[in-house]
């Protein structure tokens, strides 16, 4: 028990990201400057600020563009081992056309590049737990769901 009389709790960090779509049906991927993994646009929320909130900054900040950013498709409770309890959040971007493309840029320098892949190539390009939080993600678009996941995966019930 704590001082106060509470049962010890997580302080779990929390992270939001967006996922973007081309005409095809693709989904952006990002090159981040500071891994070697890539990712989807986002980042940690802070002190004070939603999820949503945050993956609307956080687009902002790494592609330099403001486009609305839709419903929450995951929610993935995925502990990291380095970082501790983190919960993720994932929002649709719906589909970026031509004009918001070419309004990218990399302003804060966190984002080396972007490209659009379809589903079939995620394994290949995203670490494991991503790929499959990304994949539930685009499913729960298709689907017009909301999904909760643990490290990436469908919870049984």
């Amino acid at each position: 028990m704590s001082e106060q009389g509470f049962p010890p709790a997580a302080r779990a960090r929390a992270a939001a990201g967006a996922l973007f779509f081309d005409g095809a049906g693709r989904v952006m991927i990002v090159q981040p400057s500071y891994k070697p993994e890539r990712d989807i646009p986002g980042g940690c929320v802070e002190p004070g600020e939603t999820p949503y909130e945050a993956c609307v900054r956080e687009v902002g900040e790494e592609l330099g563009i403001h486009p609305p950013i839709g419903r929450l498709l995951v929610a993935d409770w995925a502990p990291h081992p380095g970082m501790g309890d983190i919960v993720l959040f994932v929002f649709d971007g719906g589909v970026l056309g031509a004009e918001a493309l070419t309004r990218i840029t990399f302003a804060d320098k966190e984002l080396t590049g972007f490209g659009y892949h379809p589903v079939e190539e995620l394994d290949g390009l995203l670490p494991e737990r991503l790929a499959r939080r990304v994949k539930a993600a685009i499913a729960a678009r298709d689907l017009g769901e909301s999904v909760y996941l643990e490290h990436g995966r469908a919870v049984p019930g």
